[in-house]
């Protein structure tokens, strides 16, 4: 008898024992799922949220909006958004995006060949009041070709893609002094060949601080005479125009809007037909996009110059295969 209730004491020991092991990793899973669901929420709360904003372009724009999100993305400092714009009349109407939502626009549309396509005129002014108010908008490449009757869009981008008689054009001399010409001197703004072009910096600012004084960037189109209202404008860099005018035009520059942040470039070329081209590839370019989107979103800059970023006599590109193999 002795020995039967040793063993169902025993037995009930060790279910006991199991029982305590059972709740005990329960409660271990259950506190393991809670620290990350913290850890992904204070990960959310951290990283920076963009919006890009794309739809109807000359340029491929799904790919460079493609492209533009994996940079950002991979970096884990940004969480990227897209807003297509609609091509139906009906659902343009009711088209606008939560701006207020992100800390950064960035604008991927141009209708220079098609000026019927635009925003709907609540975007347009949802857009205004988002960066008048404090809100970073990045404008990528061709974006500043677009929307040339839209009189705060010209205000937001300062200078853009416009004829000879619309605005003051921006001069470099050799003396790096800016020269503003008038509407009707000199030409509408264009381009010639793209050439791997030298990046001078004209103005230090925290999107280039660390930068080398002058770097190459990759197979990119340099603007000569930009053109538009110009004010509240600072322009960061500029670069030898060797295959139209030979002369010194701006690459880079940021306006002031109100309360709100604007970075506007002729970087970011990418072609129909083209796939991740090395204007893209540059690491030069990836880590201004990278920079200038941070500062966009909080008036700082702390993403590092990398130790690989192109200097004045050489190219830096990363390989075709990592932005390829990244949409498989």
């Amino acid at each position: 008898m002795k020995r039967v209730v040793t063993i169902a004491l025993l037995f009930l020991g060790v279910n006991f024992c199991f029982s305590q092991i059972s709740k005990y990793n329960a409660s271990k899973a259950a506190n393991t799922n809670t620290i990350k669901a913290e850890n992904l929420k204070n990960t959310l709360q951290k990283t920076i949220p963009v919006l890009i904003v794309d739809g109807f372009s000359n340029h491929d724009w799904k790919q460079t909006t493609a492209v533009i999100k994996w940079m950002l993305e991979k970096t884990g400092r940004f969480r990227v958004d897209v807003s297509t714009v609609p091509l139906d009349s009906t659902q343009l109407v009711n088209w606008k995006p939560a701006f207020s939502k992100y800390a950064v626009v960035i604008q991927n549309t141009n209708n220079i060949n098609t000026p019927r396509l635009r925003w709907s005129a609540g975007a347009e002014r949802a857009l205004e009041q988002y960066v008048n108010g404090g809100g970073g908008l990045y404008i990528l490449h061709s974006a500043n070709n677009a929307f040339a009757q839209w009189p705060e869009y010209n205000k937001m981008i300062g200078l853009g893609w416009r004829p000879s008689t619309v605005g003051y054009a921006l001069e470099i001399d050799s003396a790096r002094k800016i020269n503003r010409l008038p509407p009707g001197e000199g030409k509408g703004t264009g381009h010639g060949d793209r050439f791997d072009a030298l990046i001078q910096i004209l103005n230090r600012h925290p999107i280039n601080q660390g930068y080398p004084a002058q770097w190459k960037t990759a197979y990119t189109e340099v603007y000569h005479y930009p053109r538009g209202p110009a004010e509240n404008l600072t322009v960061l860099s500029y670069a030898y125009d060797s295959s139209a005018t030979h002369k010194l035009w701006p690459v880079e520059w940021v306006v002031k809007y109100g309360k709100g942040r604007v970075y506007n470039s002729s970087m970011g070329h990418l072609w129909t037909g083209e796939v991740y081209p090395p204007a893209y590839r540059c690491v030069g370019f990836q880590t201004t996009v990278i920079r200038a989107t941070e500062w966009l979103a909080t008036g700082k800059v702390s993403y590092p110059v990398p130790k690989n970023f192109p200097a004045k006599e050489s190219l830096s590109l990363n390989k075709e295969s990592e932005f390829l193999n990244s949409q498989k």
